[in-house]
């Protein structure tokens, strides 16, 4: 199978092109080519494919071959990848996912992608929507006990579920602990992605994430997305903020008008090449 790995901030997937490449069980394949020992190494697989409601689909699976809806750095690096590979010669261009259609807007330096705005679409708070397990209108700032330790947690779909809770210090944070308990808490039927913000100050956060089904990434997309709008939600930011994430930053705005979020951040071809399977 002819692949290539592509990163978003370091949020890196193995992506194909199935326009050509025929693959039989998705999920078995993202398992194998996304181990770093015994495959190529990467969060998950990426599947382009056609549409015929945008120019092109995106199928996404983690490292453990379950499906996610939207990735935010992923879609970026599928915008690269369809215009500097020639399936497009459009700088605006749809892709159809899980979570909708997302529309891309793509910068382009020496007849390449070099950096992507997506417009990320709503932001979603209705808890069963997101979802969550609670009565409530929202959760905003809610009280939350993990591990004998107490939190203040917002919860914000942006096509996935998303758990943002507010910390002083970001690096001090034991992730590989704490993160799977967030992601099989028992109020999220569905596991959540968790974002552990620190707020630097009302146009700069700090960020890692544990991401459902990967464990910590060095970024995501819809993670940052939604951590801008809690910060919002809280009063902590303005609506543009630049998010500090291990891999690299991303741009976020919040388009008040609209209800809008457009995420900006770079995508890069790392290799390609051919894997058995």
């Amino acid at each position: 199978m002819k692949f290539t790995k592509m990163q978003g901030c370091g949020n890196d997937y193995v992506y194909v092109n199935c326009f050509k490449e025929k693959i039989v069980n998705e999920a078995e394949v993202a398992i194998k080519v996304s181990d770093r020992h015994f495959g190529i190494g990467s969060d998950g697989m990426i599947l382009i494919k056609p549409s015929d409601k945008a120019d092109f689909t995106m199928v996404m699976y983690n490292a453990d071959g379950s499906r996610s809806a939207m990735c935010g750095n992923g879609i970026r690096c599928v915008g690269k990848y369809v215009y500097d590979y020639g399936l497009t010669n459009k700088q605006n261009i749809s892709i159809e996912t899980a979570a909708g259609i997302k529309y891309l807007d793509l910068k382009i330096k020496d007849n390449k992608v070099e950096e992507v705005t997506v417009n990320m679409g709503s932001p979603i708070i209705e808890p069963e929507k997101i979802p969550v397990k609670i009565d409530q209108d929202k959760v905003i700032a809610m009280p939350i006990t993990v591990a004998g330790n107490s939190y203040e947690m917002t919860c914000v779909s942006m096509g996935n579920p998303h758990a943002v809770v507010f910390v002083e210090d970001t690096k001090s944070i034991n992730i590989e602990y704490i993160g799977p308990l967030f992601e099989n808490h028992e109020l999220f039927p569905e596991r959540t992605n968790t974002e552990f913000i620190h707020v630097v100050d009302s146009n700069t956060i700090e960020m890692r994430v544990w991401e459902r089904g990967s464990g910590e990434t060095l970024a995501c997309g819809t993670g940052a997305c939604a951590s801008v709008y809690a910060c919002i939600l809280n009063g902590f930011t303005s609506d543009t903020v630049l998010v500090k994430l291990l891999g690299g930053e991303l741009k976020i705005h919040y388009d008040r008008d609209k209800n809008t979020i457009f995420m900006t951040g770079p995508a890069v071809t790392v290799f390609e090449g051919d894997i058995v399977l």
